[in-house]
């Protein structure tokens, strides 16, 4: 098996932060989207698993050879026309089955079910109660797939698609891509997956859509928060050695961190070599090197090597800034 993980969108939603680095190596919970995501599925062992990136390649390489001894491949993708047309930029090379995963979201999946699959494809889904602005997948009476819908006005079914697919035969769907591109089959001007996998469907290949036990978004300043509560709460707690200091959690604290005459927590996520003094910090991320000094911060997000001093306030702050009130 291969995986195809696409990481060439923009990620404008989580601006500034996305400004210098790529939207998947922004943390939660004391480590990266994307290595959340890959822990999850590296003991599968794939034979390879294929990148599509953007412009900021360079820093999702450095980071897979430090953290990772996988065989990768990484495309670029000039331009941004769909994540349909990314994931056809793999096709010379995937010949066999194939896991395609998007980064937007940390997902709990049970995925062995790919090991006995009597079918020819996977679709993860989720029942959320307004799908209108997800895929919605629709089921027939067998409980196979029968149609995937981008975003209805009127949604038939409350299944949303996560953003995770597993496909047989990888052949199928490069054929069913490479003819929507040929034919210029899009949604919304843009060249989609859901639509190759319709196509599919049509061939007459039958896919599930088993749910999901978690699916936590990514993609927002807020859902971004609110993903790390949750991992706090479910085994993401760490502290370290303060001086000074009341700890309310879960909080999770990273290597070489000083905190001195402050109150953090609860959901509170500080990555390596910050320094924290006299501050009040809750429900809020603070990336490496960053410091804050005299400061109360909540539902904040503040990026790599920051500084943050006399302020009290919810900020959405990215890497080198400098906030100083004095």
């Amino acid at each position: 098996m291969k995986m195809i993980i696409p990481l060439a969108g923009k990620g404008t939603r989580l601006r500034p932060h996305t400004h210098s680095k790529p939207k998947p190596l922004l943390k939660v919970a004391g480590k990266s989207v994307l290595g959340h995501i890959l822990d999850s599925v590296v003991s599968l062992k794939p034979e390879e698993i294929i990148f599509i990136t953007g412009d900021k390649e360079e820093q999702i390489k450095e980071f897979i050879s430090t953290n990772y001894h996988i065989k990768t491949r990484f495309i670029r993708q000039q331009e941004l026309l769909g994540d349909g047309h990314a994931i056809s930029l793999a096709a010379d090379y995937v010949k066999e089955d194939l896991l395609i995963i998007f980064v937007d979201t940390i997902f709990k999946a049970d995925l062995s079910i790919i090991g006995d699959l009597k079918c020819d494809g996977v679709v993860w889904v989720r029942e959320v109660e307004d799908p209108r602005r997800f895929g919605v997948v629709v089921l027939n009476k067998e409980g196979y797939i029968s149609e995937i819908i981008e975003k209805p006005e009127v949604p038939p079914s409350k299944l949303v698609n996560i953003g995770l697919y597993y496909v047989k035969d990888a052949r199928v769907l490069f054929e069913c891509l490479a003819n929507n591109i040929k034919n210029n089959i899009t949604s919304k001007g843009e060249l989609r997956l859901v639509d190759a996998l319709t196509a599919m469907i049509k061939k007459g290949k039958k896919l599930v859509a088993p749910e999901a036990e978690e699916w936590l978004d990514c993609g927002k300043p807020e859902t971004l928060l609110s993903t790390n509560r949750y991992l706090l709460e479910h085994g993401f707690h760490r502290v370290v050695q303060t001086l000074n200091t009341v700890i309310i959690p879960p909080v999770h604290i990273g290597d070489n961190v000083k905190i001195e005459n402050s109150i953090i927590g609860p959901y509170v996520s500080i990555a390596p070599n910050c320094r924290i003094h006299n501050s009040i910090i809750s429900d809020s991320i603070i990336d490496q090197n960053s410091v804050v000094e005299n400061a109360a911060l909540h539902k904040s997000l503040v990026g790599d090597s920051a500084l943050i001093k006399d302020t009290f306030r919810r900020l959405n702050v990215g890497d080198n800034s400098e906030i100083d009130f004095d």
